[in-house]
């Protein structure tokens, strides 16, 4: 059964366990939050005019379909992660494990989040643990499918490419920080195929209260973004407006993409100009 991947999830304190400790700048998790990583698309309870004002990150259902019925946790004070220790929580964040041994599933973006550098982590975090407490009682997800035994080995530490205008700067944000790779890569029965073979390929459909969404390609192809000039492909990211005016539909998190540094935002179409042409999946 194909299931999507994507939202955001807590973490606390510093880092996972075995990875050398770091502080949290509060700053930078807050850019990050609030910000490219889009945290809030998943975990902020939405009414018919958005985001439900004072509920931000206090979880909500995210997705009901045949593989699974998955509500985003309350990822404030409130929740349960406030009991956690902040390694317990980075490993959360960044393996999918629980303190209780249990696996977080979909809709976390966790083989993705696997390669969040640790300063980032512990900023996440830091941030986090800022937050006001928000009452919110979240019934538990539901899965239909197996989840994996684990999405991998265990992470001791990552460390993010340099920031700057590079395409190497511009994968990390498109893939372990916004995960924009893993929405927009074909879907296979256990996730996002984000092989060379796929990768940025779209085609995976979004059903919601704004009808249907298809992820689109992000290949420099000519199925995908090579016929748009940077600034149009930019005003897609963070407006959702096509070059016609048209607007384009949720789930995608312009909000939370228009928070982006410029900086931020040109590195991630540089690495999107990368990648090789593929044809629509």
């Amino acid at each position: 059964m194909h299931f999507r991947l994507m939202a955001c999830a807590g973490a606390l304190g510093l880092l996972a366990a075995g990875s050398a400790g770091a502080a949290g700048d509060v700053a930078r998790g807050e850019y990050l939050v609030r910000g490219p990583a889009g945290c809030g698309n998943c975990h902020t309870p939405l009414g018919p005019d958005g985001p439900v004002a004072g509920m931000e990150l206090a979880g909500r259902l995210v997705d009901d379909n045949e593989a699974f019925t998955a509500y985003a946790p309350n990822i404030t004070p409130a929740g349960h992660i406030g009991s956690w220790s902040d390694e317990e929580l980075a490993r959360a964040i960044r393996e999918g494990i629980r303190p209780d041994g249990s696996l977080i599933g979909p809709p976390m973006p966790l083989p993705m989040y696997r390669g969040l550098g640790d300063e980032d982590l512990a900023s996440i975090v830091a941030f986090l643990r800022t937050l006001a407490p928000v009452e919110n009682e979240v019934p538990a997800s539901e899965y239909r499918i197996p989840l994996p035994p684990a999405y991998g080995p265990p992470v001791d530490s990552v460390t993010a490419p340099p920031a700057g205008v590079s395409v190497e700067y511009g994968e990390y944000l498109a893939k372990a920080v916004s995960h924009c790779m893993e929405c927009h890569s074909p879907m296979g029965p256990q996730g996002p195929m984000t092989d060379p073979e796929h990768l940025g390929q779209g085609g995976f459909e979004f059903h919601g209260p704004w009808g249907t969404s298809v992820a689109a390609n992000l290949t420099n192809g000519e199925d995908g973004l090579a016929g748009y000039s940077d600034d149009e492909l930019k005003a897609m990211i963070v407006r959702g407006v096509r070059p016609d005016g048209s607007a384009m539909l949720p789930p995608m998190p312009y909000g939370y993409l228009a928070g982006m540094t410029s900086d931020d935002l040109d590195a991630i179409v540089l690495y999107l100009r990368s990648l090789p042409p593929l044809p629509d999946a």
